[in-house]
C-alpha cells in the first residue's frame, strides 16, 4: 500500500471523534513495517479495521476469500478512505485479536478439500494458534494487517512473529500493525505512528510509551506498586 486518504467529514460522533481519525488528511506508508501505537481508546484497532475493510479483507479477519460475521463492528470510516497503491500485492491477510476465536471457527466450518492447517486452529493453543495463521497465511509479495497480535504471545513468540515479519518484508511484503507490545515496536527501521490526544505524529522506539513505561517499571516496580495499593 502507497498511501490512504480520507474525505473530511466534520462529526462528532465516533469515530471521527477520535483526534487521530479527526486530524488525518493521508497516510504514506514507505516502510516495509508500520506500528500504531497509542493509548485503549486512541484509534489504533478502528483505523486499522478501516484499513482492512477499505483493502477488501473482511473486518473480523482472514483472507478476501473468508466472509463471515458473529458482530458488526465496522465503524465506516472506511467508506471515507481512498488507498493508492504502488503495486497491488499478491495476498492478503488480517489478524485480529479480539475476533480471532470467531475466524478459526469460520476456517473451520468451512473446511477444506486439501490438507489446511487453518481449519485445525481450535486444536492448539491460543499462541500457536497466532503463530500457525500467521506461518499459513503470510507470504511473499502481500500486505499483512495485525491488530494486537502479541495479545496471545509469549515473548519467545514474539520473537518468532519478529523473524517471520523480517522474512517476508524482505521478500516484498508489507506489515500494518496495532500493538501495545516494545518487543514488536524494536522491528529495525519500522516507521512508528503515535496516537494520542493531539492526534497522529511519528516517533521512535525509545520515545513511545510501550518502552519508556515498561522501562520506568522495570527499574523501580515497587515504587509504581507503594502507589498502585496505597489507600490514603
Amino acid at each position: 500500500m502507497g498511501r490512504i486518504g480520507q474525505e473530511p467529514d466534520g462529526s462528532n460522533e465516533f469515530p471521527w471523534n477520535l483526534p487521530a481519525v479527526s486530524s488525518l488528511d493521508h497516510l504514506d506508508f514507505t516502510s516495509p513495517v508500520t506500528f500504531l501505537v497509542g493509548e485503549n481508546g486512541s484509534g489504533k484497532s478502528t483505523l486499522i479495521e478501516a484499513i482492512a475493510v477499505a483493502t477488501g479483507l473482511n473486518a473480523e479477519g482472514g483472507t478476501r476469500n473468508l466472509r463471515f460475521q458473529e458482530r458488526p463492528t465496522e465503524s465506516q470510516l472506511e467508506k471515507r478512505f481512498t488507498l493508492a497503491w504502488n503495486k497491488r500485492p499478491r495476498r492478503t491477510f488480517f489478524l485480529r485479536a479480539e475476533t480471532f476465536f470467531n475466524m478459526a471457527s469460520a476456517y473451520e466450518r468451512a473446511g477444506s478439500p486439501d490438507p489446511d492447517p487453518m481449519v485445525e486452529l481450535h486444536s492448539l493453543s491460543h499462541g500457536q494458534q497466532f503463530l500457525t495463521a500467521m506461518r499459513e497465511r503470510f507470504g511473499p509479495g502481500g500486505l499483512f494487517l495485525m491488530d494486537e497480535p502479541e495479545s496471545a504471545l509469549s515473548f519467545t513468540s514474539q520473537l518468532a512473529l519478529l523473524r517471520v515479519m523480517h522474512e517476508y518484508s524482505a521478500t516484498g511484503s508489507q506489515f500494518i500493525v496495532a500493538t501495545h507490545s516494545p518487543v514488536l515496536l524494536a522491528f529495525p527501521e519500522a516507521t512508528i505512528w503515535h496516537l494520542d490526544a493531539e492526534g497522529m505524529r511519528t516517533a521512535s522506539w525509545e520515545e513511545v510509551p510501550p518502552v519508556t513505561d515498561i522501562r520506568a517499571f522495570l527499574a523501580d516496580p515497587a515504587l509504581y506498586l507503594h502507589y498502585l495499593f496505597n489507600d490514603d
